[in-house]
């Protein structure tokens, strides 16, 4: 595979392989963000435009920036109903 397809769907599914695994959503309805404009909120209820501006900057390093990412995929793509019946727990 040419390195910029592997680099490409690294940027997709920032997780890798199991990207939409249930401890991965999880993550999403406990984790907060830890800084910025929207601190102390979950990262399941960070605004579409919050999302997308990360997106076009660059995700952060790390577990948030992965958890952005897919935060990120899950919002533009309508799938949000994912996380919700974990919202319930």
């Amino acid at each position: 595979m040419p390195s910029w397809q592997a680099s490409a769907g690294a940027a997709l599914n920032p997780f890798g392989r199991t990207s939409m695994n249930r401890e991965h959503l999880e993550l999403l309805v406990t984790r907060t963000m830890p800084y910025g404009k929207y601190k102390g909120r979950l990262i399941a209820d960070l605004p579409g435009h919050y999302l997308n501006w990360f997106a076009s900057q660059g995700f952060p390093p790390g577990e948030i920036g992965r958890l952005l990412a897919l935060m990120h995929e899950i919002d533009h793509n309508g799938l949000s109903s994912l996380i919700e019946p974990l919202r319930q727990r």
